[in-house]
């Protein structure tokens, strides 16, 4: 039924003990919303893909996991068959399918609902503590009262406690709670070579860049170590960046690219109403992926040819062996 993809089913790989640390940290619900999301994902694409004799490609199986893990772990399951809907549709088969998307499947299904649904979705946050806390049951509501994110808490100027960020000891998305886990990912994906370095550390660099000179500015919100390990950064610099459909293709475009989203996340976190920047920082790098690309191919064209190496006098013995 599946089309085999090597490359999607490395990251589905990568992927799996991020799923199952956010099971233990918030409980059964998690099982709910991966089912959902990666259900509605896989029968849109089938729909599609029935008219026209393919197969359903492995990367929705990634378009859904990725989905499923950026949602809050109290997210109502009718918004979560909503969203994987609108990312396999209106973000994929109206393009033509697999390969031919610009913008990023499951980041456009996040900011769909997140814009449609976001009183709802702020409250869907609780702490993870593993099953005994706030775990919920498979599709009721959880337990323990709603809790503000890390983000939220910056932006009050409360304090953020590095070593829960670290170790996914707080209130936040499914997926982007373990940044161990996140981090032993991109040495996989970079280790296989699913996932472009570059795209990794330059997101990670125009964040941080960023956040420093806001910080340096008087900007007291914009902690430079903290932006990076709140929210999805990470998570998304790792997963949702490096998507070698939606990203370019050139190396130098690939750095401005990073840099780019990585900036425009602090700069949306830090003056916008919206906590999370994510979402709208990588939908916009979608949409100059292709100008990046052409301005660094415009580039490499305008630098000037290598000289030629001095021609040197033939030799009696030149010629042999050839």
């Amino acid at each position: 039924m599946f089309q085999k993809q090597l490359m999607m089913r490395r990251v589905l790989y990568a992927l799996a003990p991020i799923a199952g640390f956010a099971v233990w940290a918030y409980g059964p619900r998690v099982l709910g919303v991966l089912a959902m999301s990666l259900a509605v994902g896989t029968l849109v694409e089938y729909l599609f893909e029935r008219k026209k004799g393919g197969k359903v490609s492995e990367a929705v199986l990634v378009t859904g996991t990725l989905f499923a893990l950026s949602m809050p772990p109290a997210v109502p399951l009718w918004i979560v068959a909503l969203g994987a809907a609108f990312a396999v549709f209106m973000a994929k088969e109206v393009y033509g399918g697999f390969g031919r998307n610009i913008f990023n499947p499951a980041i456009a299904g996040r900011l769909f609902v997140y814009l449609s649904f976001a009183g709802t979705l702020g409250k869907g946050y609780y702490p993870a503590g593993g099953w005994g806390m706030g775990a919920g049951s498979l599709f009721g509501a959880p337990d323990a009262v709603s809790a503000a994110t890390p983000l939220a808490l910056m932006r009050t100027g409360g304090e953020v406690p590095v070593l829960s960020l670290i170790l996914g000891l707080r209130s936040g998305a499914i997926g982007e709670a373990c940044l161990v886990l996140i981090a032993l990912a991109a040495v996989y994906l970079v280790a296989t070579k699913t996932a472009q370095w570059r795209l990794i550390l330059s997101t990670i660099l125009g964040g941080a860049i960023a956040a420093a000179a806001l910080f340096l500015a008087g900007v007291r919100s914009a902690l430079p170590l903290e932006a990076l390990l709140a929210g999805s950064f990470l998570f998304v610099a790792v997963f949702m960046a490096t998507d070698p459909i939606s990203a370019p293709k050139k190396k130098g475009a690939q750095w401005a690219y990073g840099l780019f989203i990585g900036a425009v996340i602090v700069i949306i976190r830090t003056f916008s109403l919206f906590p999370e920047g994510t979402s709208f920082a990588l939908l916009l790098g979608n949409t100059f992926a292709s100008l990046f690309d052409r301005m660094a191919a415009s580039r490499a064209k305008a630098a000037p040819a290598p000289a030629a190496a001095p021609a040197t006098a033939a030799t009696p013995d030149a010629g042999k062996g050839a």
